[in-house]
């Protein structure tokens, strides 16, 4: 992927629509599909700071950001990253510190320990496991350094100066929603529902589920077989391919990522099912094409966009010097911030399609 590029027009950051939220881990090189944007981030997904911005975008204190998220060897990922790159060197008063993540949660842990020596003014985190590093969002804030935790939350509000995520039980909750529209608008009384998750360990993939579940429940429906993949593309194929295996009849499935959901569509077309409609998760810009060309059985996907990673960097600046969001009377910036989950369908893909990772 590439950044951004650096013709968009200037707008005040604290303007800008914070875009929609969910998270997809990553899409493996097992199938040749890719589901990333290979251009790159969208410039919609960050926004310009020039010499002549105003407000919040006009120069200031020079802030060092310090930054770590899991390799971006996948789709979301790689777009966080590249959103987080991009939206630093759109400021000229900003410097990013990014340092290497390692292969788990352990060795990130490491890394990140070099950052407090430095002393950055801000560290934002995107972390393996919000868990396993709320003992470094600790241990930063207690050193003075300001941290915006990133997507995957740390359980203590003290580990953390902002959190910025989006919405993972409105992605359940939209998924279904979407599902008992069709429902209804088909004349389906009694549906037989799939569902494949993410990574079970995780808190987000358990809050999708229980907005999935709930939403159904309180319309009489229930999921008849759910599956945890993880976030890749060859475990999406495999689980996908158990759970048809599980429901010889289906009408309605919901694959939790985008990324995984080429693995997924590979498991239906090799298995030559087409009875059943599929919503998707995270909202890659090929699971969007894929919706607007009408060609498979995935007809929807709610959104959770790698667009936070260029929000919490212009957020992480703001914090560094001081301010406050221009569009609120509050002196500081908000210490969460949730992202809202929206469903892209047919009628509203080409709308959405350049802001798909």
């Amino acid at each position: 992927m590439t950044q951004h590029e650096s013709s968009r027009p200037v707008r005040d950051p604290s303007r800008r629509r914070l875009l929609f939220g969910g998270a997809a881990l990553g899409a493996g090189a097992l199938l040749t599909a890719c589901t990333s944007n290979s251009e790159g981030p969208s410039a919609a997904q960050t926004v310009g700071a020039g010499a002549g911005a105003s407000g919040n975008a006009s120069p200031g204190k020079k802030v060092v950001i310090g930054f770590s998220a899991p390799a971006d060897d996948h789709g979301w990922i790689g777009a966080i990253t590249n959103n987080a790159k991009a939206q630093a060197g759109a400021y000229s008063d900003v410097e990013l510190k990014p340092v290497a993540a390692g292969a788990d949660a352990a060795a990130q842990r490491s890394a990140l320990s070099t950052l407090i020596s430095q002393k950055p003014d801000v560290i934002v985190l995107l972390p393996f496991d919000g868990k396993e590093l709320n003992a470094f969002g600790l241990e930063a804030m207690q050193a003075g350094i300001p941290v915006v935790n990133l997507d995957r939350a740390f359980p203590d509000a003290r580990a953390y100066r902002l959190q910025i995520k989006g919405d993972n039980f409105g992605m359940g909750v939209a998924a279904a929603t979407y599902m008992i529209e069709q429902f209804k608008a088909k004349g389906i009384s009694n549906p037989i529902i799939g569902e494949i998750a993410g990574i079970d360990e995780l808190e987000l993939t358990q809050e999708r589920s229980k907005g999935f579940r709930d939403t159904l429940g309180a319309a009489g429906f229930k999921v008849a077989n759910r599956r945890a993949a993880r976030f890749t593309v060859d475990s999406g194929q495999q689980e996908a391919a158990q759970l048809l295996q599980a429901l010889p009849k289906m009408d309605a499935l919901w694959n939790h990522d985008d990324d995984q959901g080429v693995g997924v569509l590979a498991a239906i077309n090799q298995a030559s099912r087409k009875e059943f409609f599929m919503v998707g998760g995270a909202g890659s810009k090929k699971a969007i094409e894929d919706i607007q060309s009408d060609s498979t059985v995935l007809k929807a996907t709610v959104t959770y966009s790698p667009s936070m990673a260029s929000s919490a960097i212009s957020l992480a600046r703001l914090i560094g010097q001081g301010r406050g969001m221009a569009d609120l009377v509050e002196l500081q910036v908000p210490k969460e911030i949730v992202l809202a989950s929206e469903t892209i369908t047919k009628d509203n893909a080409g709308d959405y399609v350049k802001l798909g990772f």
